[in-house]
């Protein structure tokens, strides 16, 4: 209970409390014993230390007989099992790559030696006398004990009478054996080949005696001049061990290493051994208390140097599921960037389905790394010349290749880099920031919206059996009645859409409603931009984005916004690619941690050849339209339109509010084929971007009654119009 200062029972038991500490009063100069309580001030019915305790021993927290950690039986249920059989030889794809890269070689080796066999026997033949001598006087010198004569020499030179003689006696013992064996061997031959010339058929005799002449040649093929040289070069990468691991590490400075280290430590406890991973090897283990794999990651190019290994071989990670500390490190044989890449499986022949993941580029370790498109929205983010553009054609063609999937592709950069995709399936494409290309996309992003409001009233409508997580399907998808097919925008430079003095608002809104709602209705948003920043990708947008693809960017805040915010902190830091690492990017998504994955590299060349066979597959399912078969919108036919201009070109000056119905009706007289069968409800969403807002306007109906229905003002559209203006003149 709380203390009361006036409360008299509380006074009466704090004496006696005292008092009994204390002793009894009347004992004067009687010295407290302090020692009885423990450390910490421990308050009333605390335990007091007994005869054998020691005042300076701290107080014991750890109770005896409680067990130290989980028991046996709760260690194997939690253990971590190693896979029997390696992942290599589980993944049909991974044995089937090994099994063909053997026999590649194989055949490789085999082809390379079989062409130049007649070359290597007319070398062999014209070096078989050098060979024969060398035989004949290499058996001589072995006969009669030459490589002793030095030491004989020396014996003499130093005037060793006793060196000597025991030197001589030994070269008299090994001359007598040697000639015996010498003879013996030359009698062997000679009958040997006798008998084969006298009994063999003639060509077994030629086959030998080419054989004896081969060999003879192999004997005298000169040392810096062999006949036969490899076929391959095979590269040369140090095998990984627990040393360089550990010399590695101790080179990063990390300070709780160093002094783990030299307390004769190793500063890194191994947890698995040192193994072959693919092109790489494998090493995992626990760092000292305090340090973690992102410290270790932040310095990757010390590592690099300490591990005496290229930066593109070497990748320290943290473990998924395990603690901070946990660190696994792979190097590999070859830089990632330089490594030989398999070919795209879908380069020669396939085609996909959007709604299951398909491959589109490869870990350190060489393993396809696959996405699903359906259901995601993508950012795309890397500073100029690092294989942005080429990654999302790539995304592109991927979509491309279901022929259900609907394309509208947007080259903002204008550089054609985009065209193979476009021109050849694109529903709608456009390349260029000019005005009649902003003007084409709006329009086009509009239709999109109300695509997307269209097809949540189809979803909404469908039965809960035929449609049970209220999404697109890919059953749906393939129902063309429904109009739920995939549809996939690709809009790369997205920066100058939202950049835009006049549209960009606009496009903003569109764009967030697609990126926020259009997954589940079939509609997948892909934005790339050279300046992933707060103006070039909104927030509202990336926020939102699901899949993200960060190639190397300069600084914490553009990783950040194409991450998501604290990828950094996390360790996730595109800032550490090289300049060299051209495709090479962090990917977040498919609900996994962020992954370092080489795209597929796909030229334009390719690219177009691709597209024409996607092409080929729309063909035959029906499927092509718009810009691909030189269809041109209703919007870019008509001449170009100003909403806000319009509105004021057409409202009487005279009539300060109008209803939302008659705007739209005036609107259609002057544009009947831009406004014709707008309703009102799509005026407010068309001047939204705009800041202006319509509410409850009282006006007259053709009856002469009276009505509050919604509708505008004059006034809101002529400031957002001059607002507007000025915008666009400052900018």
């Amino acid at each position: 209970m709380p203390y009361e200062k006036d409360d008299p029972d509380h006074e009466r038991s704090l004496f006696e409390r005292l008092e009994q500490e204390m002793g009894d009063p009347s004992d004067d100069g009687k010295v407290l014993d302090f020692s009885k309580r423990r450390p910490g001030g421990a308050g009333p019915g605390a335990p007091t230390a007994g005869p054998d305790d020691n005042p300076s021993d701290p107080v014991r927290v750890d109770q005896p007989g409680v067990p130290s950690g989980p028991g046996l039986t709760d260690r194997a249920q939690g253990a971590k099992r190693r896979p029997v059989i390696p992942a290599w030889a589980r993944s049909r794809r991974e044995f089937t790559s090994a099994a063909k890269g053997v026999a590649t070689y194989t055949w490789h080796v085999a082809s390379y030696h079989a062409v130049r066999t007649p070359w290597y026997a007319i070398r062999l033949t014209a070096q078989s006398p050098r060979g024969a001598a060398r035989f004949v006087g290499g058996t001589l010198r072995w006969t009669r004990d030459a490589e002793g004569d030095p030491l004989r020499k020396d014996a003499a030179d130093r005037a060793d009478v006793e060196d000597y003689l025991r030197l001589s006696r030994q070269r008299d013992r090994r001359v007598r054996w040697r000639a015996a064996v010498a003879m013996a061997s030359a009698l062997v031959g000679t009958t040997g080949a006798l008998a084969l010339y006298v009994l063999a058929p003639s060509w077994l005799l030629n086959l030998a005696g080419a054989a004896g002449i081969l060999a003879l040649g192999w004997l005298g093929q000169p040392a810096d001049a062999p006949v036969i040289r490899r076929s391959v070069e095979i590269p040369k990468a140090t095998k990984l061990t627990s040393d360089i691991v550990l010399r590695a590490l101790g080179s990063l400075g990390i300070q709780a290493i160093s002094q783990a280290q030299a307390k004769g430590g190793d500063g890194f406890t191994f947890t698995a051994p040192i193994t072959r991973d693919g092109p790489g090897w494998l090493a995992e283990g626990d760092l000292p208390y305090g340090v973690t794999a992102i410290d270790v990651a932040d310095r990757r190019i010390r590592l690099a140097s300490g591990l005496r290994r290229p930066l593109g071989c070497v990748w320290p990670e943290a473990v998924p599921d395990e603690h901070t500390g946990r660190l696994r490190l792979w190097v590999g044989d070859q830089d990632m960037s330089q490594a030989k890449q398999e070919p795209w499986p879908l380069a020669k022949s396939g085609s996909v389905d959007l709604f299951k993941p398909v491959a589109w580029g490869t870990d350190q370790r060489g393993r396809w790394i696959g996405v699903t498109l359906m259901f995601i929205a993508g950012v795309i983010g890397a500073i100029p010349r690092m294989g942005k553009t080429y990654l999302l054609r790539l995304l592109l063609l991927i979509a491309a290749l279901d022929p259900r999937a609907e394309l509208h592709t947007y080259d903002l950069k204008g550089t054609g880099d985009l065209d193979p995709v476009g021109d050849r399936v694109s529903h709608r494409h456009r390349a260029g920031e000019e005005d009649p290309d902003i003007e084409y996309a709006i329009a086009d992003m509009r239709e999109l919206r109300d695509e997307l409001r269209r097809r949540a009233g189809v979803i909404r409508g469908l039965p809960r059996d035929v449609c049970p997580e209220s999404k697109v399907t890919t059953d749906l998808a393939s129902k063309r009645s429904l109009g739920l097919h995939p549809i996939v925008v690709g809009v790369d430079e997205c920066q100058v859409w939202f950049e835009h003095p006049k549209y960009g608002a606009e496009f903003k809104e569109i764009c967030t409603d697609l990126v926020k709602r259009g997954p589940a209705t079939g509609i997948v948003l892909l934005l790339a931009t050279q300046r992933p920043d707060k103006d070039s990708i909104p927030t509202s947008i990336s926020a939102n984005a699901s899949a993200r693809w960060c190639l190397k960017v300069m600084g914490q805040v553009e990783n950040d916004m194409v991450l998501g915010t604290g990828a950094y902190k996390r360790g996730v830091r595109a800032t550490m690619f090289a300049w060299g690492d051209k495709g090479i990017c962090y990917f977040l998504g498919e609900g996994a941690d962020a992954r370092i994955v080489r795209s597929a590299e796909i030229d334009a060349v390719n690219a177009d050849v691709i597209a024409l066979r996607a092409r080929a597959l729309r063909e035959r399912a029906g499927t092509l339209s718009g810009h691909a078969v030189g269809e041109r919108p209703t919007a870019e036919a008509s001449a170009s339109y100003d909403l806000l201009a319009d509105i004021a070109a057409v409202l009487p000056a005279d009539r300060p509010k109008h209803w939302n119905e008659a705007v739209v009706a005036l609107l259609s007289e002057l544009r009947p084929d831009v406004y014709g069968g707008w309703s009102g409800e799509q005026l407010t969403a068309a001047l939204k971007p705009f800041g202006v807002r319509t509410g409850q306007v009282w006006g007259v109906t053709e009856d002469g009654k009276g009505a509050n229905r919604r509708g505008i003002k004059r006034t809101d559209i002529l400031k957002a119009l001059a607002d507007r203006d000025g915008r666009a003149d400052a900018a």
